[in-house]
């Protein structure tokens, strides 16, 4: 005598209704999760005043670019004008408990060229660089 199974077959086709679609749309979940998060825009760098630069005085911003690999940013900047440039390099951080970062203001002297770097423990959102033009030095007595 043998045993007797009952069918289940409302509940098979539930399942398959269930899991099929769950399974056309994995590649798609998968493809978003593994995507890396989209770039925020930098915020535009501060900019000096017209007012605060003498009238016939040519204010010239040293040249710079900023590379973001995984956590930790770096600037590089170049200074091709003949007046000194400061810059700052300014981390902002995705996570809330991660503390964003700004380094300290550096002279870029005429010619020059300068690597600043900051970084934060998991992701960035956004970085930018500050220019301050340093002050012109006082004219000497005769």
């Amino acid at each position: 005598m043998g045993v007797r199974l009952p069918r289940h077959r409302p509940t098979a086709r539930r399942a398959v209704r269930l899991l099929v679609p769950a399974a056309l749309a994995a590649p798609a979940l998968l493809a978003a999760v593994a995507a890396p998060a989209p770039a925020v825009a930098a915020p535009a760098p501060a900019r000096v005043a017209p007012a605060v630069i003498a009238a016939g005085e040519e204010h010239a911003e040293a040249t710079c670019r900023t590379v973001t690999e995984g956590s930790r940013v770096t600037a590089y900047c170049h200074n091709p004008y003949p007046r000194t440039d400061r810059v700052s390099l300014h981390v902002e951080c995705a996570r809330w408990w991660d503390v964003d970062a700004d380094s300290a203001p550096v002279e870029v002297p005429p010619t020059a060229y300068v690597e600043l770097t900051e970084r934060c423990w998991k992701e960035v959102a956004a970085a930018w660089i500050s220019h301050d033009p340093a002050p012109a030095p006082a004219p000497q007595a005769p």
